[in-house]
């Protein structure tokens, strides 16, 4: 096979019609310089002739690109072959496309989420040769398809359940409204004859020690003659001949002894290279040795949610992740790994790519394999009814069967999801009327994708949504059943009501914070600076969400006083709010099989869910998720016992701990005292009830209960919240020194300081500190080291360094800054 790469700066993007700036309307008639992969955003920013979409208001100036036509084009000369077939092949384009080669129509694409092959035999010519691809506004395509499927019930704006495209590019309550359009994936030619590779689709069994491969080997064929198909895995070799008419070679292979792969925190992460050969073309990948189960057989509890690899059930402490950004070939494997990384680094052991994005690079399950993440794939589905009518049954068929396929081989593949609250929407959310019987979705989840995921890759498991309670007689957010989203606590009620649930499994919920104040204040420029000004609003995304952000506070936290505090209250009541129902959970274990966070990742730089904003920066957020997704877990919760110091064991081996409890004033005089010794087996749960003495407060507002634990473990209870603790305001010394590239911060407490932050990037933008939410009791000293260049002292005064005592004392009595008063939202 030889290919012919077709990606470059080559490419000229003109406008074709919509709703082009006067200003702007002659040049881009003419067409601009593009590059591919890309889109025309991309192009527009190269340009210079759009701002930066992410920047202020600058959202609302660029909508008139997703309602424009585009024409990408580009000349290239060709030598002419002997070979048989000729192929223009397009890994991705975004979206409605017709190509046409020397004015010659190869074709047209209605799918973002699939590739295409077009046949070059009559339209390639020797020489010179003119390529063109245009591209309608997926905007107004999806208003038109909307009005011959018939309209159906979404979430937001635009009708994106009626084009197959990204859901969240047409907007979402953390993403902007930037509809995107441009050849996004690699475009090339390929010249092949007698056969060529279409697909490698590795299964899987291990049974004991032994590893067991069927490779699935589809062919494309240009003759009738046999064709050789060779197969290597480390040292393994095995061949096999497609005869006359086949379309299909099985090549099976056992290997004794194999060293399975395991999910981080489980086992080691072995891969094997596997390549498969025909003549003039080579397939590569790497496999892993596993198997994965899903149990939801019905107990006297409910219905269970547990998720098993090689017969271990693994204990989920996962993360939901969408597209990292907005315009997709900006995504690197550098950039995924980095992100990815954070997700490793905060002991999270499942990804769950969310069904409003995207089926991801192969870069990104390569990254998943190696760092033993497993993944968790929804079909591209969400918040939406969908028809199931043609033209969409068919491309939902096409993509589906292209994304199983392809993503068989990676053994962090643990799960096929049939989409994202769309099913609870049928349910609940009055679609029902509105749909006056017509088709929304239900085909897909209960018949077509489990019938491609049971064909195609038999070994992996599939629900049909999330959440899904696993039966049609049951609630499908029923939390004694199944799968369930937690979304009242963020919209409606407290964050405390996340114990009045008892889950089997959560796999959304989630609670805002705002990013990095540095990363915050790259995009808004609001003066003054408020929750409420409009390019603050522009980057919340969440209806009311800043009003929500308010409200969260409850009594945990005081109102803040002015923007500063504002920053570091609402960032510090997201990482609580989050870090309280993991607590929450992990204490039901084994009940609860773990949990999902919403969210890991931003798209670009916002107010959201996110532990990592969207310049790569940890928000607290991070941090709690690293503290309560530890192996070992020491959390004080309330039990059928009574309250509890509960020790989730979530490792290997045995924990054998000595426990010392001690109820102690905020001064740090001791008021009760108890020692005792546990034992928690491997991955299961033990609690110690705590004495009646001290739960007994004399003076609540002033007491506190300590649990150490001799491995190093804390655990911390307070009596009331903060708005009610007695917090001194002058409690902490701090004291900074250079220690060559880092900056080390020592705390020393006189009395109880509760969550220091340390917001280093308002010094350096760039710098990263190792530790936040640092509770220091009286008389200790704590380090916190800072990567940074710059002057220490500039990390040991607000707004930099932050407290609950320093909150407090910052807080007026009586709430006067106008971010915080209701008038300011209208």
């Amino acid at each position: 096979m030889q290919i012919h790469d077709l990606g470059g700066d080559a490419w000229t993007v003109r406008a074709l019609s919509g709703p082009v700036p006067e200003d702007l309307r002659e040049r881009l008639e003419a067409g601009i310089p593009a590059a591919v992969p890309g889109v025309v955003h991309l192009d527009l920013l190269a340009a210079d002739l759009i701002p930066d979409p992410y920047d202020g208001e600058n959202e609302g100036a660029v909508q008139w690109i997703g309602l424009t036509d585009w024409e990408f084009s580009r000349v290239f000369d060709w030598s002419g072959t002997d070979e048989a077939r000729t192929e223009l092949v397009a890994d991705g384009l975004d979206t409605v496309a017709t190509i046409a080669l020397n004015g010659t129509p190869l074709g047209g694409t209605a799918n973002q989420h699939r590739s295409y092959r077009f046949d070059l035999s009559t339209a390639l010519r020797t020489g010179e040769n003119e390529l063109r691809i245009a591209f309608r506004s997926p905007v107004e395509y999806a208003r038109e398809q909307e009005a011959v499927l018939g309209e159906r019930p979404h979430s937001y704006r635009h009708p994106f359940n009626a084009i197959r495209k990204t859901a969240a590019n047409f907007g979402w309550d953390w993403g902007p409204d930037l509809a995107t359009s441009g050849i996004w994936k690699d475009l090339r030619i390929e010249v092949w004859s007698s056969a060529r590779i279409a697909s490698v689709r590795p299964l899987i069994a291990l049974d004991g020690s032994t590893g067991r491969l069927t490779a699935h080997v589809a062919l494309e064929r240009e003759s009738d003659e046999p064709v050789d198909v060779t197969l290597e895995l480390e040292g393994h070799v095995l061949s096999a001949t497609a005869a006359e008419g086949e379309a299909e070679v099985v090549l099976e292979l056992e290997v004794a002894e194999v060293e399975p792969w395991w999910p981080r925190g489980y086992g080691a992460q072995r891969l094997y290279p596997l390549t498969v050969r025909v003549p003039g073309q080579e397939w590569s990948g790497r496999i892993g040795f596993r198997s994965v189960t899903l149990d939801t057989t019905p107990d006297p509890a409910g219905t269970p949610f547990s998720i098993a690899v090689n017969g271990q059930p693994v204990y989920v402490k996962g993360v939901n992740w969408i597209p990292d950004d907005t315009f997709f070939p900006r995504i690197t494997r550098d950039s995924l790994a980095r992100s990815l990384g954070h997700a490793v680094d905060a002991n999270v052991n499942l990804i769950r790519v969310w069904g409003g994005g995207l089926y991801e690079s192969e870069e990104f399950y390569e990254l998943c394999d190696e760092l033993g993440l497993l993944v968790w794939q929804d079909f591209l589905l969400a918040c939406a009814a969908y028809s199931e009518d043609e033209p969409l049954w068919s491309e939902f068929e096409a993509e589906a069967r292209e994304a199983v396929t392809r993503l068989t081989a990676h053994p962090s593949l643990a799960l096929w999801n049939g989409g994202n609250e769309n099913i609870w929407g049928w349910v609940d959310w009055g679609w029902r009327p509105r749909l006056a019987g017509a088709t929304w979705g239900d085909g897909y989840y209960t018949d077509l994708f489990p019938r491609i995921v049971a064909e195609l890759a038999p070994g992996t498991p599939y629900s049909d949504g999330s959440p899904f309670g696993f039966s049609k007689y049951v609630h499908p957010n029923d939390p004694a059943n199944g799968t369930m989203h937690i979304w009242d606590v963020w919209n409606q009620v407290d964050y405390t009501t996340y114990r009045a649930y008892r889950p089997r499994f959560v796999s959304e919920f989630g609670f805002q914070g705002p990013p990095a104040w540095s990363t915050l204040t790259s995009v808004v420029h609001d003066e003054p600076l408020d929750p409420f000004g409009p390019q603050m609003l522009v980057h919340q995304k969440a209806n009311d969400g800043n009003g929500k952000l308010e409200r969260g506070l409850g009594a945990h936290l005081p109102q803040p006083a002015d923007i500063d505090a504002w920053h570091a209250t609402t960032q510090l009541n997201q990482a609580r709010a989050v870090a309280y129902g993991i607590e929450w959970f992990r204490s039901l274990a084994p009940l609860n099989t773990g949990s999902i966070v919403w969210q890991l990742n931003d798209c670009w730089p916002v107010v959201s869910w996110a532990a990592v904003d969207g310049h790569d920066r940890r928000k607290p957020l991070w941090y709690a998720l690293r503290r309560v997704f530890a192996d070992r877990l020491a959390t004080v919760q309330p039990s059928p016992e009574g309250v509890a110091l509960s020790l989730h064991n979530d490792s290997a081996e045995r924990w054998s701990v000595g426990v010392v409890l001690r109820r102690i004033t905020v001064e740090g005089d001791e008021l009760a005292r108890h020692e005792t010794d546990a034992g928690v087996e491997a991955r299961s749960l033990e609690r110690i009830v705590l004495p009646e003495e001290f739960l007994a407060a004399e003076d609540p507002a002033r007491e506190l209960i300590v649990a150490e634990l001799s491995t190093g473990e804390r655990a911390l209870h307070f009596f009331v919240e903060d708005t009610e603790l007695t917090l001194a305001g002058d409690a902490l010394a701090v004291e900074a020194v250079r220690d060559g590239s880092e900056v080390v911060l020592r705390l020393t407490a006189s009395s109880v300081v509760k969550d220091v932050v340390v917001h280093a990037d308002r010094v350096d933008p760039d710098a990263v500190v190792d530790e936040a939410l640092v509770t220091v009791l009286p008389g200790e000293t704590r380090e916190l080291r800072i990567r940074t260049d710059a002057d220490p002292a500039g990390f040991t005064v607000e707004p930099v360094l932050w407290s609950v005592n320093s909150l407090v004392a910052a807080a007026q009595p009586v709430v006067v800054w106008r971010g915080c008063s209701g008038p300011s939202r209208g």
